[in-house]
């Protein structure tokens, strides 16, 4: 999905009911280790036709840094009030 097309525009298929995905934002929510992230508009890929939704590597990438800097903070915080 992180492919650019420089100076073409991107035509992508929803690869369940084959509709034109079009650029917007999504939500996107996740629990993981004692913590619930819940993010409301991350630009993405959206199927009009039926709700599916695909993210681009740099998204991705993004998402993926959040959720290793708060499990580190969280450990943290999980070590600290296990000392006191």
């Amino acid at each position: 999905m992180g492919t650019r097309f420089s100076g073409e525009e991107k035509k992508l298929k929803c690869m369940y009911c084959k509709a034109e995905m079009k650029r917007d934002t999504a939500p996107f929510h996740i629990d993981r280790k004692g913590f619930h992230v819940s993010i409301d508009d991350v630009p993405a890929w959206v199927c009009p036709q039926c709700g599916e939704t695909y993210f681009e590597e740099r998204e991705v990438d993004c998402i993926q840094s959040l959720i290793r800097v708060i499990e580190e903070e969280s450990e943290k915080l999980t070590r600290s009030a296990k000392v006191a």
